[in-house]
């Protein structure tokens, strides 16, 4: 086979070509399809890019090819696609020499990778096609492109597409990204694609957002700003909370302030949509973390729709009857539901004091004894309790309620602890931003729900004690063991025990970490499993950090409760039909050139 001078290459002859209409050469490794039609020679990328199916063998008829597989159509002389969900096949350059066909099997690309997949990823993103998104995801992370970028640019879609405002979808994007830094590697290109296909998922066929804009002035004092958000917010009144709202991001108030504000409106009322509200808009600030601030215009605006139409708890008669919660509530918090003067002399009285949590406070909090609970809160409080400290219990709590979760319950009361846990988990996220105040409704929201949830661990599953399980093992062995464990259903109690045994034997917990993760993202795992995992790990980190004011063994059972409660609640949802891995895997193999098709 000869070589033209100038990067072309010899690969058939004119005259058979002439007769076949279609040929099958190779230049230079590259598997290229010729065809000679309307008297014209084409030369185009053998693999279909949809999913890899031999374009020699399909149709060419009025200047179209189609591919047999899936009858993706492609404009001949330039490959591009007639179908958003095939992308555009390669073409190659074609001249004629003495009867000879020569091709350039080297072209220059229309678009560096990076840019070509981000223009795929947009293309998923509005058509919400499952395997352009696994694609233009692995294609971007391949091409060393950030995972904030294109985390970015679904954020931008989210909330631009998305009228109700912030919902699950972005939810789970920013779960994804908080723990993408604990996968392995290839786990976090599946991180990636499942947080941005439940965007798509989540806006699709959705009417889009139509911006309120900020008022015209900034010179507005932050108290009074967040009086009026605070006003809308429980008129329900949309378009003036999202005024406030983005004038306070235009004026250029802080992080901590605007968290504040945005933190005062969800506690005004408790539990506000079984605590999706605040679960949401931690996640929103979180996912500015990793994306930028610069997108927290539109970010925080799309939050005001979720808090004004929320569901307000102390509006049902769970939080009424038999004891009036509210009313407990509303004596510490200074007479009303939404006051805070009764919170902000407690935190007066306590604000040069140290405080130790009580021996006896996790079991107050997990009691039965609403009033106790409601006392020991306030009078940690009066004690110099910051809110972040008293969250942290909190949210020890509520991972406790799901790691002993009783099996005999019904199965979709998993979501009643699991909604507990994830708002508890918000409540401790909001203060490393802000020591508002108002956060402190928070904790005692959450701590009451734990309350509310007690039945649920009537009788309590057990929970492995530290040095219970040290049957010697290897952690590699009991890592297996578990990810076999959630290819059964039912396996629930075995799935804790080996995550007890993991930590008895000596395991790294960064590599249960990692086997979890891969665990979850292998399963179509559904909004409330990819949030318990996720806020677990924060669950851990956290106890992690306690180690220097808390005895070894107090920590090891700290870690160890929330993934042990992950790990369980994983355990009850799978396994699960795996088809988003199955796209996953097949646009993996595309992406790498391997042979999807049997007959290639």
């Amino acid at each position: 086979m000869a070589t033209h001078d100038t990067g072309f290459v010899e690969v058939a002859d004119l005259e058979s070509l002439e007769e076949s209409g279609r040929e099958l050469v190779s230049a230079n490794g590259a598997a290229i399809a010729l065809f000679h039609h309307e008297g014209e020679i084409r030369a185009v990328d053998n693999r279909c890019p949809h999913m890899g199916f031999p374009l020699h063998e399909g149709s060419v008829d009025d200047g179209i090819l189609t591919c047999h597989w899936h009858h993706a159509r492609f404009e001949l002389s330039c490959g591009d696609t007639f179908d958003p969900w095939a992308d555009d096949v390669q073409t190659y350059p074609v001249d004629v020499r003495d009867g000879s066909v020569y091709v350039d099997p080297d072209p220059p690309r229309d678009l560096p990778p990076a840019e070509h997949w981000a223009d795929r990823l947009e293309t998923g993103l509005e058509e919400n096609l499952r395997l352009v998104v696994a694609k233009s995801t692995i294609g971007l992370l391949d091409a060393d492109v950030p995972y904030q970028e294109p985390m970015a640019a679904t954020v931008e879609f989210g909330t631009r597409y998305r009228e109700m405002g912030w919902s699950s979808g972005l939810t789970i994007l920013g779960c994804m990204a908080n723990v993408i830094d604990d996968l392995e590697e290839t786990d976090r290109k599946r991180a990636l694609y499942t947080g941005v296909r439940h965007v798509a998922s989540d806006c699709a066929s959705e009417p889009p957002n139509f911006d309120q804009p900020s008022f015209a002035t900034t010179d507005v004092e932050f108290d009074r700003l967040k009086r009026w958000f605070r006003d809308c917010v429980e008129v329900r009144d949309s378009d003036g909370a999202e005024r406030c709202l983005r004038t306070a991001v235009a004026a250029d108030c802080s992080d901590a302030e605007v968290a504040e504000l945005v933190v005062a409106a969800a506690t005004d009322h408790p539990y506000l949509s079984t605590g999706h509200a605040l679960d949401f808009a931690n996640k929103a600030f979180e996912s500015l973390e990793h994306v930028g601030w610069d997108h927290a215009d539109d970010a925080l605006a799309s939050l005001v729709d979720p808090l004004a139409t929320a569901a307000r708890s102390d509006e049902q008669s769970s939080w009424r009857q038999p004891i009036d919660l509210v009313v407990l509530l509303e004596d510490v918090y200074g007479g009303d539901i939404s006051a805070t003067n009764g919170l902000e002399e407690l935190a007066a009285a306590g604000s040069e004091r140290t405080w130790e949590p009580p021996a006896d406070l996790q079991s107050t909090l997990l009691g039965d004894d609403p009033e106790a609970i409601v006392d020991a809160l306030a009078a940690a409080v009066h004690e110099g309790a910051t809110p972040e400290e008293l969250a942290t219990q909190v949210l020890a709590a509520a991972a406790t309620r799901v790691a002993q979760f009783g099996t005999a319950n019904e199965f979709s009361d998993w979501n009643t602890v699991h909604h507990t846990f994830t708002y508890a988990n918000a409540v401790r996220q909001f203060a490393r931003r802000t020591d508002a105040v108002e956060l402190y409704r928070g904790v005692f929201d959450a701590a009451i729900n734990v309350y509310l949830d007690r039945f649920l661990n009537t009788p309590p599953a057990p929970i492995p004690e530290p040095g219970e399980n040290d049957t010697g093992r290897d952690p590699e062995t009991i890592r297996e063991d578990l990810l076999e464990t959630f290819d059964e259903e039912g396996e629930v109690n075995e799935a804790g025990r080996l995550v007890g045994e993991f930590f008895d034997c000596g395991g790294d917990p960064d590599e249960l970490k990692r086997t979890l993760g891969h665990g979850l993202l292998r399963e179509d795992a559904g909004f409330h499993t990819l949030q318990n995992l996720e806020a677990a790990f924060r669950a851990f980190d956290l106890a992690s950090g306690e180690a220097e004011s808390q005895s070894e063994n107090a920590v090891g059972r700290r870690q160890r409760v929330p993934m042990i409660a992950t790990a369980r609640y994983m355990a009850a949802h799978f396994p699960t039909r795996r088809e988003a891995e199955q796209t996953f895997t097949i646009a993996a193999r595309l992406n790498r050139g391997e042979t999807i098709h049997e007959g290639e």
